[in-house]
């Protein structure tokens, strides 16, 4: 048995995507424990911002949303909505903004539905929509996306497009008007999924210990590439006790 949960290993394997400098917007949830953890293990100049206003808050506690008043502890900037997408869209910022996100549904191209399951019309499933994760997915340098790994999130075709990744592959996004961005990986209880740099297709990066390269691709409708797959390293010690007793020691999140 592992010392660790698949919910702590997806939260230190998104860590690890978040680089020193980095701007992370993102939600609550293992979300912000992600950043969290990233901001005390390797990433201690990064900047966390919420869609709420809140840019570079303190967090000694983890929020339970993006509107609880932890956000806003000893921040840089409390600010409105309106000035948290001006931040993300900014320029000057230059290419360090990274956003994290999760959706029902992805397909092979990143692209994202978290509106509807079924015809939108008469939907078997109608979930909260877009909110801000269109414009997040359409605006910051890249994204890093939480799925479950389950065979109807993992679809060759979404229901419905919400929030845009790689369009069709190639040069559509940039086609599309959307000249940077787009996902880089998708994080799951399984494995680690990126993109092909020339056909923005989806291939398994790299698999958890104890999980079979049969069990990810079963759990999947669509192939992907296997030829670079690799066992993702498990978190450290160090890094477990950063999560559990810095970021979560009440396990709000971690459960």
């Amino acid at each position: 048995m592992a010392d660790y949960t698949l919910k702590e290993m997806m939260a230190i394997a998104a860590a690890r995507e978040i680089n020193d400098g980095d701007i992370v917007f993102c939600g609550t949830g293992i979300s912000m424990l992600a950043a969290m953890a990233a901001k005390h293990i390797s990433a201690p100049n990064s900047t966390i911002f919420f869609e709420t206003g809140a840019i570079d808050s303190l967090l000694e506690e983890v929020p339970l949303a993006v509107a609880d008043p932890r956000v806003m502890y000893c921040t840089a900037v409390n600010g409105s909505l309106a000035d948290a997408f001006a931040f993300m869209q900014n320029r000057r910022t230059g290419s360090r903004v990274v956003g994290i996100m999760g959706a029902a549904q992805i397909d092979p191209y990143g692209n994202l539905n978290s509106t509807v399951i079924g015809d939108y019309r008469q939907p078997k499933v109608r979930f909260s929509g877009s909110g801000g994760a269109c414009d997040v997915a359409s605006f910051v340098d890249r994204t890093i996306i939480f799925m479950q790994q389950q065979k109807r999130k993992f679809v060759a075709q979404l229901d419905y497009l919400t929030s845009p990744g790689w369009l069709d592959g190639k040069e559509s996004r940039r086609a599309a008007g959307l000249p940077q961005g787009g996902p880089s990986a998708v994080i799951t209880n399984m494995a680690i999924f990126r993109f092909n740099p020339h056909t923005r297709k989806m291939y398994l990066d790299s698999i958890y210990p104890g999980i079979s390269q049969q069990q990810v691709l079963e759990n999947m409708e669509f192939e992907v590439e296997t030829e670079k797959v690799k066992s993702f390293r498990p978190p450290t010690k160090a890094e477990l006790e950063i999560l559990r007793n810095k970021c979560d020691p009440q396990r709000l999140i971690l459960g």
